[in-house]
C-alpha cells in the first residue's frame, strides 16, 4: 500500500508499508551550486524538518538530485565510500555530507565500484562535462 505523506516544491515523501518493515522514501530536488547560501540553508532546513518528523522505526531512503559533487576526501570516506566520480567536493557536497552524518545516513551511490562512464548522472549540452550530482542516501543501520 502506498500513501503520499508530504509534497513541496523541492521534496516529496511516500511511505511504503511492508509486512515486516515500513520504508519512507523522500525524493529531493536541491538548489543548484550557483544559488545563494540563504537558498541552500533554507533547503537543508526544510529537509531536516521533514526528516525529523519521519517515523523513527521506518527505514529511510533519500534520493534525487542533490546537485552535490562529493569528492574522495579521506574525512568523508565513512559516509560516502571511495567510489565518487569527483576528486573534490563542492559546497553542496559538503552540505550533503554534513547532513548525512548528522542524520546517521550513508551515501550509497558512491559506495560501490563502477566504471566512470556509469557514474555520471549529468552531461553538459556539448557533451564534454560530466558530473555525478544525483544521490541515494539510506540509514546506516
Amino acid at each position: 500500500m502506498k500513501r503520499v505523506d508530504f509534497v513541496s516544491d523541492s521534496l516529496s515523501c511516500i511511505v511504503l508499508r511492508g509486512r515486516w518493515r515500513n520504508i519512507t522514501v523522500v525524493n529531493v530536488h536541491a538548489t543548484s551550486e550557483e544559488k545563494s547560501d540563504e537558498a541552500k540553508d533554507s533547503f537543508y532546513e526544510e529537509l531536516e524538518q521533514v526528516f525529523d518528523h519521519l517515523p523513527k522505526y521506518h527505514m529511510k531512503i533519500l534520493l534525487g538530485e542533490f546537485n552535490a559533487k562529493v569528492g574522495r576526501e579521506n574525512i568523508f570516506k565513512s559516509t560516502i565510500g571511495k567510489e565518487s566520480l569527483h576528486q573534490d567536493s563542492n559546497d553542496n557536497g559538503v552540505r550533503l555530507v554534513n547532513f548525512a552524518t548528522s542524520k546517521n545516513l550513508v551515501v550509497k551511490s558512491t559506495m560501490f565500484p563502477h566504471w566512470n562512464i556509469h557514474k555520471y548522472t549529468w552531461t553538459s549540452p556539448e557533451g564534454k562535462t560530466h558530473n555525478q550530482i544525483d544521490r541515494v542516501l539510506i540509514d546506516r543501520r
